[in-house]
């Protein structure tokens, strides 16, 4: 576990300077394509789900965090690292959060077929170093959720590194 922790914060670190693009957030209920389509119910909570989660992990509230994900949830802190196991996801994001993320994102895109769901999102994120060092981030993030046998919608596959795919982002 201390592996897990020791492999986030060098993350973090290997993206210092990098300077994201500043974006105007999309307001819930509106969709980040041309023509600002309006969102039906489905969309508007998978939405909120993302939306819970970014929240909860600005403000360290890892057990509002884990809550947003459903039981077998892949997070992919690393390009092509998946990682499943509950306490180290736990992990994972406690250290991440120690960093005192700030998000925004310039769109949503929301996807509902059935019970199943993606969310397609630009992002930024700041955050500091335990020495106080700026570290700036930018992604595309790509969640897949599933609706639960209650209704409510939880990620099961999320990856904030889609953008390494696109020409010129490797």
């Amino acid at each position: 576990m201390k592996h897990a922790f020791a492999c986030t914060l060098l993350l973090c670190l290997a993206f210092t300077g990098t300077a994201p693009a500043q974006h105007a957030p999309t307001p819930i209920g509106k969709s980040a394509a041309k023509g600002e389509k309006t969102m039906n119910k489905d969309e508007i909570d998978v939405q909120g789900v993302i939306e819970k989660m970014t929240t909860a992990f600005q403000n360290a509230e890892i057990d509002k965090v884990m809550g947003t994900y459903g039981p077998g949830a892949v997070v992919l802190f690393q390009p092509g690292q998946p990682v499943s196991d509950p306490e180290q996801l736990r992990q994972m994001f406690s250290g991440m959060a120690a960093a005192k993320p700030t998000f925004t994102y310039s769109g949503h895109e929301v996807t509902v077929s059935g019970d199943t769901a993606v969310h397609i999102a630009p992002w930024d994120m700041k955050a500091q170093t335990p020495d106080g060092k700026e570290i700036r981030q930018s992604g595309l993030s790509i969640a897949v959720l599933r609706r639960q046998p209650d209704g409510a919608w939880k990620m099961v596959i999320d990856n904030p590194h889609g953008a390494r795919l696109l020409p010129g982002n490797k």
